[in-house]
């Protein structure tokens, strides 16, 4: 009787240490099953995070807002846009550093681009889309940034008081008889100074130099204001001949403003150096940021914008030449003629800035 007893005691054991075993394993597999439930979640919550792109632009126009609406519409990828002047913007992602938002970086001049990369705010992309639609001249050496429009600065000139056959180079336009006939932005436009930063490319110093020199002494009035603005006092006779972006002239003829279009409409459009070095042609751009937080939608959106569709629309709605050799000018640009580029690499723009601006002070050009 005893030993029954004992018997039944032992039995009662072993079920109790079962039942804790299998409470156990139990406890384990649904601690397992939370932990993969909660990184699942955590995945989807960083994929939902991660259907954004956050750009940093100096571009202000309302077709690029479009595109931007496209983009989004075809990715699924949101676009954050945060406008701002270049170099402000610039300015915000040193001070930001790793802890920026911004993902794409996109403004004018392969100037202000090279300033970006020399400052360690861009970071390398390898993309065969890029490299497609791009050609090598109108890229980063180091793939930091990419060319999206083209922009030539030109001749305009007043057909009352200009022939087309006085015109033939930006050099020429240091030669005595154009003395108090020259219209062109100040010294601080980014633009004049990748212009003079080109010539130190092709001329050298020294004679870069003194070409800036004798520009300054052809300046009608004390440089002030932007291409519009040069445009304007061209047509109310205040110079002669201006230097200008060719898509200025373009907006400026489809203007909702009746002053804007009159003015475009009393001038023409020259395409300097076509017997010698070829027309200084830069380019608005942009590059992924080093501490970009969604990288891979970065370079989604700029190999977009160099699509051949996007760049047909680059051109239709904003006079830009598109980067992309697939793609044919608008019919206005078209209109203006073919005409020949300078040979260099838009990389040289930048790395000549400071040199240019140095020469462009010495000479007096404010």
């Amino acid at each position: 009787m005893r030993s029954n007893w004992y018997l039944v005691m032992l039995f009662a054991v072993f079920m109790l240490v079962l039942a804790a075993c299998g409470s156990g394993e139990e406890n384990e597999e649904a601690e397992t099953e939370g932990e993969t439930a909660n990184e699942e979640n955590a995945e989807e919550a960083d994929n939902e995070d991660s259907q954004e792109v956050n750009l940093y632009t100096s571009r202000h126009y309302d077709t690029d807002d479009a595109l931007y609406d496209q983009f989004t519409e075809e990715t699924g990828i949101e676009v954050n846009v945060i406008s701002g002047n270049a170099d402000e913007l610039i300015e915000r992602l040193e001070r930001e550093g790793e802890n920026t938002e911004g993902d794409v970086f996109i403004t004018s001049d392969a100037g202000r681009l090279h300033r970006a990369k020399e400052a360690d705010l861009l970071q390398s992309v390898e993309s065969d889309v890029l490299h497609e639609n791009i050609p090598e001249n109108f890229r980063d050496t180091d793939n930091q940034w990419f060319g999206l429009t083209k922009r030539a600065r030109v001749i305009v000139y007043h057909p009352d008081r200009v022939s087309e056959e006085e015109l033939s180079t930006y050099e020429a336009l240091a030669d005595e008889e154009w003395e108090g006939r020259v219209l062109v932005r100040p010294a601080d436009n980014i633009y004049n100074q990748s212009l003079v930063a080109s010539l130190i490319s092709i001329n050298g110093t020294e004679e870069t130099s003194a070409w800036a020199e004798g520009l300054v002494n052809n300046f009608a009035r004390t440089p002030k204001g932007g291409d519009r603005d040069q445009a304007k006092a061209l047509a109310a006779g205040e110079g002669d001949v201006a230097i200008m972006n060719t898509y200025y002239i373009g907006k400026m003829l489809n203007s909702a403003e009746e002053e804007e279009v009159n003015v475009a409409e009393q001038l023409e459009i020259f395409f300097p150096n076509q017997e010698t070095t070829g027309t200084h042609v830069n380019v608005s751009g942009a590059g992924v940021t080093a501490n970009a937080p969604n990288p891979e939608n970065a370079v989604k959106l700029i190999e977009f914008l160099s699509s051949e569709e996007v760049q047909d629309e680059f051109s239709e709605a904003n006079y830009e030449y598109p980067v992309n050799p697939n793609v044919e000018p608008a019919e206005l640009l078209q209109s203006w003629g073919d005409f020949e580029e300078q040979d260099i690499d838009l990389t040289q723009l930048g790395e000549n800035n400071t040199q240019a601006l140095m020469l462009m002070n010495e000479a007096g050009w404010q």
